[in-house]
């Protein structure tokens, strides 16, 4: 075995560690489910940007999600030259199995093939810290999207997967909480100008962060 082997071992070693303890932490011990509101009373305008599409998620996919609550909607820029599509999943609890899927696993299983992807940086108001997020550019056919999406829970933007996991197992022990969302941003690329794209992305991000920052759980 050589060298790159052992260290793959010794990294997939500590992920099933985490996921184990992780899987302790919440499942065996009492918690404290916070009071959310529902998503559905998530603004229709934020920062100037205005709601023009409730899209029906199919029951095939909420099941497959098994999320505590949903939301799925197209905004329009102030301008009305943009769209951004906002996502969010949230979980009141990780046990029995529940939990935010990686967009990074599920975006091929619905046809999406990223071609580009990395993190990004994103200054908000109210926020000391940029938001870390992650950027995915990815093609369906001849169309592509910029995708950012992060992970958001006790007032903390976490952009890895594992992160996420660890801060789960800190959480479970220190709050009895489990809870957590997924927040993805999608954003059509036109006329092939991706980094058009990623500056809308980012600009709607902006506009709907303080909105997110009062919705889910500090």
């Amino acid at each position: 075995m050589n060298l790159l082997d052992n260290r793959y071992a010794r990294i997939l070693t500590i992920l099933l560690l985490i996921e184990g303890t992780a899987f302790y932490a919440v499942a065996f011990r009492a918690e404290r489910v916070p009071h959310v509101s529902p998503l559905s009373a998530f603004p229709a305008r934020v920062g100037g940007w205005r709601m023009a599409q409730d899209v029906k998620i199919e029951k095939e996919i909420l099941d497959l999600l098994n999320a505590d609550d949903t939301l799925d909607r197209g905004y329009v820029n102030p301008a009305g030259n943009a769209a951004a599509y906002l996502f969010i999943a949230y979980f009141e609890t990780q046990r029995a199995g529940q939990a935010p899927h990686s967009p990074k696993n599920c975006l091929p299983g619905s046809g999406w093939e990223p071609i580009e992807s990395g993190p990004i940086a994103i200054t908000a108001p109210g926020r000391s810290e940029p938001i870390r997020s992650n950027r995915y550019l990815v093609e369906h056919g001849e169309e592509k999207s910029v995708v950012l999406y992060w992970y958001q829970s006790h007032n903390r933007i976490i952009a890895n997967e594992y992160a996420a996991k660890f801060w789960l197992v800190a959480d479970s022990i220190r709050y009895h909480r489990s809870d957590s969302s997924l927040v993805k941003i999608l954003v059509p690329v036109r006329h092939g100008d991706t980094d058009q794209a990623t500056r809308t992305a980012v600009e709607f991000v902006q506009a709907v962060f303080p909105e997110l920052a009062k919705q889910l759980p500090g």
